[in-house]
């Protein structure tokens, strides 16, 4: 089983004057994919913070909502590039093209994939549907990422020739 956590970047959320309604919307959707939500955190715009609590999560996904446009103090990709081992671009342009459909800001969004060590960390929207929709366009490809990075199908296991 795939465990989760969900971090929601939000000044807004840890200041108390915004209820997250992000992260709890993820934590139903990881559910109803039959995964576990083993942590929810909230972390606020700064990429020091961000950095480190990803970091000490010790999970296969980390979902974060929050800080993926352009505004100024948008800098969760930065946070999450800064400690990565690798991108995974093709997340991004996945979850853009699908957002496009029912937003024409969706390509502002500078969501993507990483990895850090065996942990898969997709950095989603702030809004509620941004997130629960950025989610549904990769998930099926979730599971084999969290394969791969544990080393657990085969083609990973044979050197190529």
């Amino acid at each position: 089983m795939i465990r989760a956590a969900i971090v929601t970047v939000s000044d807004s959320a840890v200041a108390g004057t915004r209820a997250d309604r992000s992260g709890p919307a993820l934590a139903s959707r990881v559910a109803e994919l039959g995964w576990t939500v083993a942590e929810t955190r909230i972390v606020a715009d700064e990429a020091g913070a961000i950095s480190h609590m990803v970091a000490s999560l010790d999970v296969d996904v980390t979902l974060t909502t929050g800080g993926t446009g352009i505004a100024p103090r948008d800098v969760t990709p930065e946070a999450i590039r800064a400690i990565a081992d690798r991108e995974i671009p093709g997340f991004g342009e996945v979850m853009r093209a699908e957002g496009r459909k029912s937003t024409k800001f969706a390509p502002l969004s500078r969501g993507s994939a990483y990895t850090r060590g065996a942990m898969l960390v997709v950095t989603l929207p702030g809004s509620p549907r941004g997130a629960v929709d950025s989610l549904n366009a990769v998930c099926e490809l979730i599971p084999h990422v969290v394969d791969l990075l544990h080393g657990r199908t085969e083609h990973v296991q044979k050197p190529s020739s």
